[in-house]
């Protein structure tokens, strides 16, 4: 007998998108939120510089943060989805004031603002020095633990989407037991991250391996702008480490952090004179890769010591503790540091209200392609992104609550094979082939290259269905990191974080 489980509105993924949306959505509303790990793992607990947002209406700066934001996309953003990012970013910053979130404010009760790349204004908020996201991730679980129409389920992986014509009817989850079950709802929201895991060095966790973006692809739904894959400047640097890397935030260099190449000369003028560290980070990331290929070197420098070690260690209690860990006291010693892969800017199409191309499936969060980053994201726009257009499904859907019933369908029979397969080596060489002919320079030999060598363990993958999370995490990443690369060759021309030699 197969376990059923139905709720009105499933969330996958524990992270700001989906808490936020839980919260925001009607509390009559029985809401089952399926986490694949613990809730206290992914990228929003990671995020250490802040939320980008005018919480005071100002048309002047909200205009301003809106061209911000086209001007670090390559203004290939859409327009109205960037209007209503920038628009709305005060009304839910308030919201996640009244959640009970507390950011860093000033004697005087303001909220502290900070200055990132690509930014004309300092409009970033943070809380807890650069440790924002752990901060205002554990504020908002405190809120979630008191919802009673809320059901919190971690350590359950979905791994396919239940759809009939196009229409999205629920997930085929996978229990902290290994046993299929099948969750029925009304709405499903997609809010399952990154694609971090396909690459050798990131600042996600290794578990970001694109599932949402490979069970939407899976079931038809449209995938858009794959190839922007932004890699981070700032990756803090360690000899021959691979996985989970440290982030030097973007905030250090907001607040005067020089870049500096292995021989100690500045070198953000050649490529930028006008922003120069403070350029976006597709410009930051292909200098600091020219750099090192020009120096012989595999990093460079942040320089942050002329400023007074008290300012550091209240600003940036976190990174100055991780890098005094490595015999590093950034108020004197200069911060290795090497580009990283950071975020996917695009992922499952949709429309302004999260919607994507099958009905009732929602997308929101790094695994959506709202199109507010266009070519490349701008600085601290990605916690926004998750709150207004998490607010946005919410609204949507509220708004259709009372049409909502039991859900009548004819579960698949799906053929699944519980062997024990070792998918290790497969993984290994996902990650070695994304990180050497689909990182930050591109050429059609490289890319053309990485095609053949994943096509081959995606259709050998495609042969079996293996009920394991191992499996559909390793059959999730070589389909996303196809999809990057048939993208990326489709684009012949460079632009944001897409760089093309040829």
């Amino acid at each position: 007998m197969k376990e059923i489980k139905q709720f009105d509105v499933v969330i996958l993924g524990g992270g700001l998108a989906g808490i936020y949306a839980a919260l925001t959505l009607d509390s009559n509303l029985h809401i089952g939120l399926f986490i694949k790990d613990s809730i206290e793992r992914g990228s929003s607990n990671l995020a250490q510089g802040g939320i980008a947002a005018e919480v005071i209406w100002d048309e002047a700066k909200i205009e301003e943060h809106y061209e911000d934001t086209l001007r670090a996309g390559g203004y290939l953003n859409d327009k109205e989805a960037t209007r209503i990012l920038v628009e709305e970013a005060g009304k839910h910053i308030n919201q996640l004031l009244s959640l009970g979130v507390h950011f860093d404010k000033n004697s005087d009760g303001s909220l502290v603002t900070t200055l990132e790349g690509g930014h004309r204004s300092r409009r970033i908020l943070h809380a807890g020095g650069d440790d924002t996201g752990a901060h205002v991730m554990a504020d908002l679980r405190e809120t979630l633990s008191k919802r009673d129409n809320i059901d919190v389920f971690e350590n359950e992986m979905a791994i396919e989407i239940l759809h009939n014509q196009n229409k999205a009817l629920g997930v085929i989850v996978i229990n902290p037991d290994n046993e299929e079950v099948y969750i029925l709802a009304n709405r499903i929201i997609l809010a399952t991250g990154g694609i971090g895991g396909i690459y050798k060095k990131s600042t996600n966790e290794k578990i970001a391996c694109g599932d949402g973006i490979a069970m939407a692809y899976r079931a038809g739904v449209a995938i858009k702008n794959m190839e922007f894959v932004q890699f981070h400047p700032t990756g803090f640097y360690v000899e021959d480490q691979i996985g989970k890397t440290f982030l030097i935030s973007e905030a250090v260099r907001g607040e005067g952090g020089i870049l500096r190449n292995i021989e100690g000369y500045r070198f953000m003028e050649k490529y930028d004179v006008e922003r120069m560290e403070l350029a976006p980070r597709d410009v930051v990331s292909q200098a600091i890769h020219r750099e090192m290929f020009d120096t012989w070197s595999d990093h460079v420098y942040l320089d942050i010591t002329h400023q007074p070690k008290e300012f550091l260690m209240k600003r940036f209690p976190t990174i100055y503790k991780h890098c005094l860990e490595y015999g590093i006291d950034i108020s004197k010693d200069y911060i290795p540091v090497a580009p990283v892969e950071h975020f996917l800017c695009g992922g499952i199409d949709t429309d302004i209200y999260g919607k994507t191309s099958m009905q009732n499936l929602y997308a929101i969060g790094e695994c959506a392609n709202t199109g507010v980053h266009g070519a490349n994201r701008l600085a601290s726009n990605s916690l926004l992104e998750c709150i207004v257009f998490a607010g946005r499904v919410a609204e949507d859907i509220n708004k259709e609550k009372d049409t909502f019933g039991k859900i009548d369908v004819i579960l698949p029979d799906m053929v699944f094979t519980h062997k024990k397969f070792n998918f290790k080596d497969i993984r290994v060489e996902i990650r070695d082939v994304m990180s050497k002919y689909v990182f930050i320079v591109r050429t059609e030999e490289n890319l053309t290259l990485a095609k053949k060598l994943l096509t081959k363990h995606y259709n050998n993958l495609k042969k079996i269905r293996v009920f394991s999370r191992y499996y559909y995490e390793t059959i999730n990443m070589v389909t996303v990191a196809l999809l990057i690369i048939d993208q990326a060759l489709a684009r012949k021309d460079s632009i944001g974080c897409h760089f093309r030699l040829n």
